[in-house]
């Protein structure tokens, strides 16, 4: 994924997550940029960078961006050649682009909102990497998740929940 990829699927997760339920413009991060930070890009040379006229920027602008962004300044960059997202090492396991990750499979599922703000909320989580084991071993936990959905979600009850009253002929 090229750097240019990463920040148009950076704008439409915030769009998301702001509830625009589109991608933000390049005015719109600029503008964001600056009110939230104090400081910011310019338009001309976000659009540089995302069309690939800009190859390289300066280590404050990637700085910026992943503050605006959360995420790791390091997770800004062209993937290398050959590089596959599906490759796993005991690196990866504390690697912030799980966040990244999970922010990409939220823009992937748009069209299903609960799905796309789910995955919005582990990375969110200070430990999603935790967040995603915790949820791994819920499922492997005969019976425990749909206890946990029970409770989480109650189907909503007809009538008071009481017993009806019996009479004393």
């Amino acid at each position: 994924m090229t750097l240019g990829d990463k920040l148009r699927s950076l704008r439409s997760i915030e769009g998301s997550l702001r509830g625009l339920g589109r991608p933000l413009t390049q005015s719109e991060v600029v503008t964001a940029m600056k009110k939230e930070l104090g400081r910011g890009l310019s338009q001309a040379y976000l659009s540089q960078i995302e069309s690939g006229a800009r190859p390289h920027m300066t280590n404050t602008s990637r700085e910026l961006l992943a503050r605006f962004f959360r995420v790791y300044p390091g997770f800004l960059v062209d993937d290398p050649p050959g590089y596959s997202r599906e490759l796993q090492s005991e690196l990866r396991t504390t690697d912030p682009t799980i966040d990244a990750w999970l922010f990409a499979g939220a823009d992937q599922f748009t069209g299903d909102s609960e799905l796309s703000r789910a995955l919005c909320n582990i990375a969110q989580v200070s430990d999603s990497r935790g967040a995603i084991l915790l949820l791994a071993e819920i499922l492997r936990t005969p019976g425990l998740a749909e206890r946990l959905s029970e409770v989480l979600q109650p189907k909503p009850r007809i009538g008071s929940g009481h017993p009806p009253p019996t009479s004393h002929n």
